[in-house]
């Protein structure tokens, strides 16, 4: 058996082949088996050799996904065959990636393993959007926070950020303005949803916390970045909408 296997854990960016790293694209035409999840633009599957070892571990919310043990054995039984291994997943590996899930799996097992930063939704999709985090008067600071599960976190202290970038929250916009409101958010703020952003297939719509599910009820969201303050106002598509 071969022992000189390694795994690497790479950031795919928020779309296509354009917001790769550069050791990102080199790595996937390196790879021996591509360990890849649902959010992977199917573009970068283009990229690795046409003998490498593709498996889809797609996770997606509300869908059937594979085990978060099953992609760790993966990851450990193809690195212990001396392979070189590419765990792909969308923006970067360490922003809501599992990835410590993973490290401590390679870790106990004993293989080698490199993690590779990926640009990260969270940045890419407000200003593919032109919408600024952060501005002189209007936002000083931004927080993010993934809303896969809206009711644990601490919508007051998040209603008084500046700026606030959701992740993750498609599917519970409704309960994201309810709670923004009732801890002081003010109904007329603005608010952008960035779906599919670095895509073919992007689009974005702005509105007020109180009107925006009105805007987007018959809209399948996921994946989306959601964007909430006044410099949202910013953003070339503000007028549009």
């Amino acid at each position: 058996m071969k022992s000189n296997g390694k795994v690497y854990l790479v950031g795919a960016g928020p779309g296509g082949v354009d917001y790769l790293t550069v050791k990102a694209y080199r790595l996937l035409a390196e790879a021996e088996v591509l360990i890849y999840d649902a959010l992977v633009d199917e573009q970068l599957l283009k990229l690795v050799p046409d003998d490498c070892l593709k498996i889809h571990v797609g996770k997606r919310g509300g869908l059937p996904s594979t085990p978060q043990s099953e992609i760790n054995n993966l990851l450990v039984k193809y690195c212990q065959q001396g392979r070189l291994v590419i765990r792909l997943k969308s923006g970067d590996p360490f922003i809501f990636g599992r990835c410590i899930l993973e490290i401590q799996a390679l870790n106990n097992a004993g293989c080698d393993f490199e993690a590779i930063p990926g640009i990260s939704s969270v940045t890419a999709a407000p200003l593919l959007a032109g919408i600024p985090l952060t501005d002189a008067e209007l936002s000083k600071s931004f927080g993010v926070s993934s809303a896969h599960q809206p009711d644990i976190l601490d919508w007051e202290a998040l209603s008084r950020l500046d700026t606030l970038v959701l992740l993750m929250g498609g599917k519970h916009l409704r309960e994201i303005v309810d709670q923004l409101i009732k801890y002081g958010k003010d109904k007329s703020t603005p608010i952008a949803i960035i779906r599919k952003a670095g895509t073919s297939e992007q689009q974005v719509w702005i509105a007020q916390v109180s009107t925006v599910v009105e805007h987007v009820k018959t809209v399948r969201l996921s994946p989306a970045v959601i964007v909430i303050g006044e410099v949202v106002d910013l953003s070339r598509f503000s007028e549009k909408m």
